[in-house]
């Protein structure tokens, strides 16, 4: 069996202003370098054997301090990026909606067949995405492995992995926090998500709580 650790990119300074990145390279807020601190607390104890990112650097920070503490290189998959949202990269829902009102709706209706004004065909994205970690489950055969990528590409893939129609993304799967980690279980070729959106404060105090009976 191999273990995928999804995780979302911690905060960036666009998302605390709830602005939408997409492709574009922003980096972290401070928060989010707290964040990724504490991912490498779990990671610390995760018992990984691969670490993979996508290339846009706030995955890229987010990772880092896991590598440092695990001493794994991260491995650097374009595939891992976020979707391309066009012409609303850098706005906000507000901003969006005022100078895109149809579109938006458009979108908010069915996001598959009309993604947001300018931006990446959501299907093209899902196949990359489930492409790129099938392609590293099959680079680590019973291995634990850390991905860390980003929120709308997370949705799209575990839609493509479990067999969910992908029109249903944002509202099977309507949040995933930043730093929120999804477990997905591979088996021969069976796919199961194990947990979904975990905060890694209670992934933490889990760990914490069992060392303590282990004593």
């Amino acid at each position: 069996m191999t273990y995928i650790f999804l995780v979302r990119h911690a905060m960036t300074v666009w998302h605390k202003e709830f602005r939408y990145a997409g492709s574009s390279d922003v980096g972290l807020a401070p928060e989010g370098y707290a964040q990724a601190d504490r991912l490498a607390e779990w990671a610390r104890r995760a018992d990984l054997d691969a670490i993979w990112c996508s290339p846009l650097s706030r995955a890229r920070l987010t990772a880092a301090p896991s590598a440092s503490v695990t001493r794994i290189e991260p491995q650097i998959d374009e595939r891992l990026s976020e979707v391309d949202f066009g012409l609303v990269e850098g706005k906000t829902l507000a901003e969006a909606e005022q100078l895109y009102p149809e579109a938006m709706q458009r979108f908010r209706n069915d996001p598959v067949t009309f993604p947001m004004p300018g931006g990446e065909d959501p299907r093209e994205a899902a196949t990359r995405g489930a492409s790129a970690v099938r392609d590293i489950v099959a680079a680590h055969p019973k291995g634990r492995i850390l991905v860390v990528a980003h929120k709308t590409l997370i949705r799209l893939t575990l839609c493509s992995l479990l067999g969910i129609p992908l029109v249903r993304y944002r509202s099977i799967f309507p949040v995933v926090n930043n730093a929120a980690l999804t477990e997905i279980r591979f088996r021969s070729q069976d796919v199961a998500l194990m947990q979904y959106n975990s905060p890694l404060d209670l992934l933490l105090e889990q760990a914490a709580l069992k060392k303590l009976r282990d004593v």
